[in-house]
């Protein structure tokens, strides 16, 4: 029962996590099963007993920096009180070694059984968050050019994003430590590489974006907010495009924006070093081109790579 229970609740996302974490888990556990031990010898069954087990099980935990192994201890130390009346020192090494029976289960399941593979997961969900950000994007820039107070569904859509942002991260993180102990073919590590590097800059899109969130109201003149407008919506489209194209017309919106941004810098200049909310519209939309390009280059080198691969194998 031991075995099964210390088994279940240690299977870890990869074996990487499930070896490391068993070299906490195990000491742990003889710190729990000692205290169930020295507590049933001293109180017998008693809710009193439960109660010091737990305590005691989880303040040395903490203070020996065990927290990783914190819950197989108190699981191990709690159960035990019902199941020990005598031969304590015995029964104590009998827990110890279902304990290391039920990690070295789960360890082997993690390895053998399991074998996650995040990548495919990766990939989709970084496609799924483009086009959550550009709509995130052009739904702020449709408030910016209407004059309109940021609207509690466009911030909960971008905290919905940043959080996916973080589940591929740690999504990635877990992917990597995978590589440690499983084999990969080079093109499944080629891609993860190019999504990798697609999430980074879109943590800078996503930065961009939170300045312009943070903005208050202002009023733009009709030409000024027709070439935002324009902007957004390209960006919208690049984002969603799958190669991240940007078209003529779109190039032709970033010299009016940058024609803007250069007469906003010059005519402030003499009067204040502060940037007006205008200037920051607008370099914040300069950026998110910028990133744009980035993406667009990031996604040519991919495909240039994949066809030399191709022709190299064709090749042999």
């Amino acid at each position: 029962m031991f075995a099964v229970i210390t088994a279940i609740v240690t299977v870890e996302p990869t074996a990487a996590d499930s070896i490391k974490k068993a070299y906490v888990r195990f000491p742990a556990s003889a710190i729990g099963a000692a205290f169930s031990v020295v507590f049933n010898f001293a109180f017998g069954d008693s809710p009193l007993t439960y109660m010091l087990v737990a305590v005691a099980t989880i303040i040395a935990c903490t203070k020996l920096r065990l927290q990783d192994g914190a819950l197989v201890a108190v699981l191990t130390g709690v159960a035990m009180i019902s199941t020990v009346h005598d031969h304590y020192l015995s029964n104590f090494f009998i827990r110890l070694g279902t304990t290391l029976t039920g990690l070295t289960v789960s360890t082997l399941v993690n390895l053998l059984v399991i074998r996650p593979d995040y990548s495919k997961s990766i990939l989709s969900k970084i496609q799924e968050l483009l086009k959550d950000t550009g709509e995130v994007i052009e739904a702020r820039g449709t408030e910016i050019t209407r004059n309109q107070p940021l609207h509690q569904e466009t911030r909960a859509d971008f905290q919905r994003i940043l959080k996916d942002t973080e589940t591929i991260e740690t999504l990635c993180k877990y992917q990597k430590k995978e590589w440690k102990l499983h084999q990969y073919n080079r093109k499944d590590m080629r891609d993860f590489h190019y999504g990798y590097k697609k999430l980074t800059t879109i943590r800078q899109i996503h930065y961009h974006l939170g300045n312009l969130l943070a903005l208050p109201s202002v009023v733009l003149p009709e030409p000024k907010a027709r070439i935002v407008a324009a902007m957004v919506k390209s960006i919208r489209e690049a984002l969603h495009h799958p190669d991240f194209s940007m078209d003529e017309y779109h190039d032709a919106v970033v010299r009016e924006l940058l024609d803007l941004l250069r007469n906003e810098v010059e005519g402030r200049e003499a009067c204040s070093h502060r940037f007006s909310e205008e200037t920051v519209i607008y370099y914040e939309l300069i950026s998110l081109h910028d990133l744009l390009e980035e993406l667009n280059h990031i996604h040519h080198l991919e495909i240039r790579h994949q066809l030399f691969v191709k022709k190299t194998l064709d090749i042999q």
